[in-house]
């Protein structure tokens, strides 16, 4: 096992398109680390470079000291788990996983060994004399998989593994990995364009965007202290609401003016010089569920509008509301355009979203009354970080 250091790495095309500007990370020696972002965000390139199937265009790569930024991908020892699979058709599973090894000179007899013992992990055993095309999604990952731990390697680098199962495998093979890699532990890292796969089994999660890293932190660290608009927007589903306000000082203390609601802020839970905003615009973040139909205190700000659309997700339903007065900007929808990933963005629908109990009575067309809490609002510089306590990279 072994850590792996970024220093100062880009990677720019002879186009002049540069997909990795200037990361610098440090893996734990055992670590799990999840690299997350929209597409062309530059999460694969990245981890291709590690891999050595990218050359470095500036910068340095380490693993457990040694510099092997030019060392080829046979000599980093480092095994790689593909999107593809890339399994070889024509071979029986005891041989596609055994490669590897056959490759390294490895006598027949402890290939043999070490075939056998990923098979029994990975639950193979049966499947070990079939060629992959008689295999299903998950039984060729599995495959994948073992051809990779059965090389004992200093790393894992994985690239989006699970992307081509279905929702129900998909929950299963996070699983299998996570326990796998607490068994080994391996340095693992996992490249995904699915939150829900980053949040779920990173021990940090790194968030990308235009090629560089926003934030990296666990994934609980992420999702309560987003370090700007786009960590904000992209963690959380549904995505953390928006508004545009100004930062006011009234009587009992600085407010966030959003139209016609007044937030209290809490000077405990923002920096120092919050006060220097005053009279000036931010972006006002508040999560789904810290909208809700019961007023939390006396200082909850009430916010009413008519029901748009309804999603019943059976634990939970989640509603989009059309609010009258609250706005939008540019920095906003920019943010939420950037981290969305194809995803529908919400503001196309409604300007508020909240979620609520299980069979809630609410319908389109209803008029409904939800209150936010002022202990979860999160303010934002429109146009860079959080002005939040602990929240920044």
């Amino acid at each position: 096992m072994a850590g792996i250091s970024m220093r100062g790495l880009s990677k720019v095309y002879p186009n002049g398109v540069v997909a990795v500007r200037d990361v610098s990370l440090d893996v734990a020696d055992g670590e799990f680390l999840v690299l997350v972002g929209p597409s062309g965000c530059g999460k694969s390139t990245l981890l291709r470079m590690i891999a050595g199937l990218e050359e470095v265009t500036a910068g340095a790569l380490l693993v457990d000291g040694r510099d092997i930024t030019d060392a080829q991908p046979r000599q980093r020892d480092i095994a790689m788990v593909f999107q593809s699979y890339a399994l070889y058709p024509h071979m029986t599973v005891r041989k596609n996983i055994g490669y590897p090894l056959k490759l390294a000179g490895v006598a027949a007899e402890d290939l043999d060994a070490r075939v056998d013992e990923a098979a029994r992990l990975l639950q193979l055993e049966a499947v070990l004399d079939r060629k992959p095309a008689q295999l299903s999604g998950g039984q060729r990952q599995r495959v994948a998989m073992g051809r990779a731990i059965v090389r004992k390697p200093s790393a894992f680098l994985m690239d989006e593994p699970l992307s081509n199962l279905d929702a129900k495998l998909r929950v299963q093979m996070r699983a299998e990995i996570c326990r796998l890699q607490r068994k080994f532990s391996t340095t693992t890292i996992y490249v995904t364009h699915d939150q829900v796969e980053a949040m779920t089994m990173g021990d940090r999660v790194a968030v990308l965007n235009g090629g560089q890293i926003e934030q990296c932190d666990r994934p609980r660290d992420l999702y309560d202290r987003p370090a700007n608009l786009f960590v904000a927007a992209f963690i959380g589903s549904p995505s953390m609401n928006f508004f545009p306000a100004t930062v006011e000082r009234r009587d009992a203390g600085l407010v966030a003016a959003v139209a016609e609601v007044v937030i209290p802020l809490d000077p405990s839970m923002l920096i120092d010089d919050i006060g220097e905003w005053v009279g000036r615009m931010i972006t006002v973040g508040v999560r789904a569920e810290a909208i809700t139909t019961v007023r939390p205190n006396e200082w909850s700000p009430r916010l009413t509008g008519i029901v748009e659309f309804v999603e019943e997700l059976g634990s939970e339903v989640i509603v989009h509301v059309r609010v009258a007065g609250l706005g939008s900007s540019l920095e906003i929808e920019t943010a939420r355009a950037a981290a969305s990933d194809d995803r529908e963005i919400a503001s196309n629908i409604s300007n508020l979203i909240t979620k609520m109990p299980a069979h809630s009575s609410c319908r389109p067309g209803d008029t409904v009354t939800v209150f936010i809490d002022p202990a979860n609002v999160h303010c934002f510089d429109p146009a860079g970080p959080t002005l939040r306590k602990g929240a920044h990279p």
